[in-house]
């Protein structure tokens, strides 16, 4: 009962006889002796034991532990490693996408950048006695004036964003 429990728990809790060994300060043949019914361990051994499992000494003395609760964990641990994939893999798309938006926002800022230095100062060339073209200068000039000043701020921080979005190898 009680060599076949520690051995099934151990094995349970991913732990080699030398791991558990070391955290219970023994040597790895004690553990083995455990666990073929060669010896016992001593009482406060046991409760060292219990802690180190996370079990309570209760089941460490009671009946064989089912097989089927070691089939539970694994498959809750495949269940697991599953969403664990998953979840990457949507973080993955998250940071593509963002990353392909900062360079997207870095493009056509560069392109808007351009395209105002191209035409110049049209709206100087506008005859501000008519209304609708005089409302158009202004719309421009304010237009050009505003991004000209937020421009390097869009860009520096489009760079950062996809700097800090790039898929790492």
């Amino acid at each position: 009962m009680l060599k076949d429990n520690i051995k099934s728990i151990r094995k349970s809790k991913g732990l080699s006889q030398e791991e558990l060994a070391i955290k219970l300060n023994v040597v790895r043949q004690t553990i083995s002796k455990w666990e073929q019914g060669l010896s016992v361990p001593d009482s406060e051994i046991l409760i060292s034991i219990s802690e180190v499992l996370e079990t309570p000494v209760s089941t460490l003395l009671g009946e064989n532990i089912s097989e089927s609760k070691v089939d539970d964990m694994k498959a809750l641990s495949e269940k697991l490693e599953i969403i664990n994939l998953q979840l990457s893999k949507r973080k993955e798309s998250i940071l593509k996408f963002w990353n392909w938006t900062f360079i997207s926002i870095c493009l056509i800022t560069v392109m808007v950048f351009i395209g105002t230095a191209k035409m110049g100062n049209i709206y100087m060339e506008l005859d501000y006695n008519k209304p609708e073209y005089a409302v158009l200068g202004v719309a421009i000039n304010s237009f050009e004036w505003i991004f000209i000043r937020i421009s390097p701020i869009i860009l520096i921080v489009s760079i950062i964003g996809i700097i800090l979005t790039r898929k790492k190898a």
